[in-house]
């Protein structure tokens, strides 16, 4: 280390140390010698007139020179240059001061013991008065160290399975290791001193470009997943960070990782379009607007699923013939040119099309080039502008086969922007064609059995009597949602001593079993009640023992009301109403007054096929003419969104409501008014009005 200057002292006295006060001009000069001292760095100065090199005690000790060693000459600093970087080193130093400009090398030294140290070397050369360099001043230090942990740095990076690469603040490479290069498919002598706006220009305007600037602009390290096209054509996840002297970038090829990533989404999304299309098949099935409803909502959503239109088409039920019902296209700017398409190709295209072939063999068929395939059939005019406008490049077609029968087919379409089909696509499809065929055929068939028992049970419900002293209504209903017949009957018809008999009534169970046990209970009842004038108690307990007696296994609700009149009551105007309830929904009854009035408790007795002992009783009510009796089943009053009684409440507020519409009508609105979201359950109704007492 250098120390103070001693200046000499008075004669005859020892020297002292110099002693400085704060504003000496020398202090400035102390502070930044012992600055560049301790901060290891030593000067030169070179005369370029003479050619002396003078270095200072610190840039000897760098170079390995002991003092007295260094005979001051440029070829002493070029004896102990490495030899790979003597050439360039003395280039550089030949260039400033050919331009009177800057020095700046980063160099190997060798020194005598075999030693290797890296120097960094700086200076100016300076110039007379006619611009010629007349003088290098300059100083160097030791960057071993800082070499040899880049080094440790460098191997660590070369090393690593992750890419990575160094941008200056010109946005040129300046590190690039073995896995970015590997990874950008470009060899180090290509990128580095590249811009990377010019090696990779679609980089330019997209994720890369805006997150490397804002990183660099902001000084805010930016993580972030971006694509870049062929040839590199990979998804890469990006950690760039800001540092002095640029852009540091660590980066994976994530490609494998997202594809695996959208395979799932993609088998996840197809297990949810099956389950999907399950779900609207059982939902809006029932009828022929529910069969195009239902495969309007599949065809909205296989696309985009598995294609990027659908059409579905359907069979006839009357004649067989083929109608394209529902359509979609994920652009809905291109579904009324997909509806326009549908609507016109079965009338165009030829009798070996695609979906025909399919519709014929029952067998999927994948058709690989569309248009080869489809437009030379196709004639000039609306039908194939509709085809060019929906450009298909792929389809697969599958025929909706159920019980050997085919009832339509389902084609899928996708684009040229979008690869064909795979194996797990074609699979979803099949799989989705499958349950909408079965889910069809299914509603078919049941709607053909439900219309039979429907048929059988409306033709054991005959027309009622009218009598002259009243007025007779009565309503059949089947369920709309459950989509079975049940048990559900009424009946009315006149005993041989002039009374009205009437019978509402509801065997358990929602099937045509249930339906032929209605018609053979319907039919005792009617063979015991009709002998004479046997009271509802009666007829009731001989209909359980003969329920017990035949072995008929059934089991039934049911009200048996009796309408008597004897001559005086004929004369005073009323009427004797006699019931008796087995387990049924109690009856109601309307005064000519406008009240209604509940007949009997909540529930009536035990219901029918349970104890053929069952203690059975009537009750009557004496009425005046004008009074209306309203029987019915639990279908009106009872459902998965209404309690029995609260039910019961609302039909009785309804009856009130309702009370001075004519028979028909006031039958009519009841149902409409309880069951305004369709029937759940079968409703039948049974109602008599006496007529007024005539003066």
């Amino acid at each position: 280390m250098t120390v103070p200057e001693q200046r000499p002292g008075p004669p005859g006295k020892a020297s002292r140390p110099l002693s400085l006060l704060p504003d000496d001009p020398d202090v400035s000069r102390i502070r930044f010698e012992l600055a560049i001292d301790a901060a290891g760095i030593g000067s030169f100065d070179w005369d370029l007139v003479t050619g002396r090199l003078s270095w200072d005690d610190q840039l000897l000790a760098i170079f390995g020179y002991r003092p007295g060693g260094f005979d001051e000459s440029i070829d002493a600093f070029a004896a102990r240059l490495h030899p790979d970087d003597r050439e360039r080193t003395l280039q550089a130093l030949q260039d400033a001061i050919d331009d009177v400009g800057v020095y700046d090398a980063e160099f190997r030294v060798v020194l005598p013991n075999g030693e290797t140290r890296w120097v960094q070397g700086r200076g100016r050369a300076l110039a007379d008065d006619r611009g010629t360099a007349v003088r290098l001043l300059g100083a160097g230090i030791d960057t071993t160290r800082l070499r040899e942990g880049d080094a440790r740095v460098s191997r660590v990076l070369e090393t690593m399975r992750s890419a990575f690469f160094a941008l200056d603040r010109g946005w040129r490479f300046t590190y690039v290791n073995a896995e970015a290069e590997r990874v950008l498919h470009r060899s180090r002598e290509e990128l580095l001193g590249g811009v990377i706006w010019q090696l990779f220009p679609a980089a330019v305007g997209s994720d890369f470009e805006v997150h490397y600037r804002a990183a660099m602009e902001r000084g805010e390290e930016r993580v972030f997943e971006a694509y870049y096209p062929p040839p590199l054509d990979s998804w890469y996840e990006v950690r760039a960070w800001p540092g002095p002297d640029g852009l540091s970038v660590y980066f994976l090829d994530v490609t494998e990782r997202r594809a695996a990533e959208q395979r799932a989404r993609d088998s996840a999304a197809r297990l949810a379009l099956v389950a999907e299309v399950s779900a609207l098949m059982s939902a809006t099935l029932g009828s022929p607007a529910g069969e195009r409803t239902a495969l309007q909502r599949v065809a909205e959503a296989v696309v985009p699923v598995l294609g990027d239109w659908a059409i579905l088409t359907l069979a006839d039920g009357a004649d067989g013939r083929m109608h394209d019902v529902a359509s979609w296209h994920a652009d809905p700017a291109l579904r009324p040119v997909t509806a326009t398409y549908a609507a016109l190709r079965l009338a165009s295209i030829a009798p070996d099309a695609p979906v025909l072939r399919a519709l014929g063999s029952g067998r999927l068929l994948t058709v690989a080039d569309v248009p080869a395939a489809i437009r030379p059939t196709l004639p000039e005019g609306e039908v194939l502008d509709a085809f060019d406008a929906l450009a298909p490049r792929t389809a697969v077609t599958l025929p909706l086969v159920a019980r050997g029968r085919t009832l339509g087919a389902l084609s899928v379409y996708r684009g040229a922007g979008r690869p064909a089909a795979t194996a797990e696509d074609v699979a979803a499809a099949r799989e989705v064609a499958d349950r909408v065929a079965l889910a069809l055929d299914n509603a078919r068939l049941f709607d053909q059995q439900r219309r039979l028992a429907e048929a059988l049970q409306r033709s054991m419900l005959t027309a009622p009597p009218q009598p002259d002293d009243a007025e007779i209504v009565v309503r059949y209903q089947p369920a709309v949602q459950v989509a079975q017949v049940g048990g559900d009957w009424y009946d009315a018809f006149q005993q041989p001593d002039g009374a009205t008999v009437l019978v509402i009534g509801d065997v358990v169970g929602h099937d045509t079993e249930a339906a032929a046990a209605m018609g053979q209970l319907r039919g005792m009842l009617r063979g015991v009640a009709h002998r004479g004038d046997t009271p509802p108690d009666a007829v009731l307990a001989e209909l359980d023992a003969a329920v017990d007696a035949l072995g008929l296994d059934t089991m039934a609700t049911a009200v048996v009301a009796r309408v008597e009149q004897t001559p005086e009551q004929r004369a005073a105007g009323t009427t004797t109403l006699r019931w008796s309830n087995a387990g049924h929904p109690p009856p109601l009854l309307l005064t000519p007054e406008g009240e209604v009035r509940r007949l009997g408790g909540d529930r009536g007795e035990l219901m029918l096929g349970v104890d053929p002992a069952a203690r059975r009783t009537s009750h009557e009510v004496e009425v005046r003419r004008g009074s209306t009796l309203l029987l019915y089943t639990d279908g009106l009053v009872e459902g998965r969104d209404l309690l029995l009684d609260e039910g019961i409440e609302r039909l009785r507020d309804a009856l009130t409501e309702l009370a001075g519409l004519p028979l028909e009508r006031l039958c009519d609105a009841l149902v409409r008014r309880l069951r305004p979201e369709g029937l759940q359950d079968d409703v039948a109704l049974v109602a008599i009005r006496l007529h007024p007492q005539r003066p």
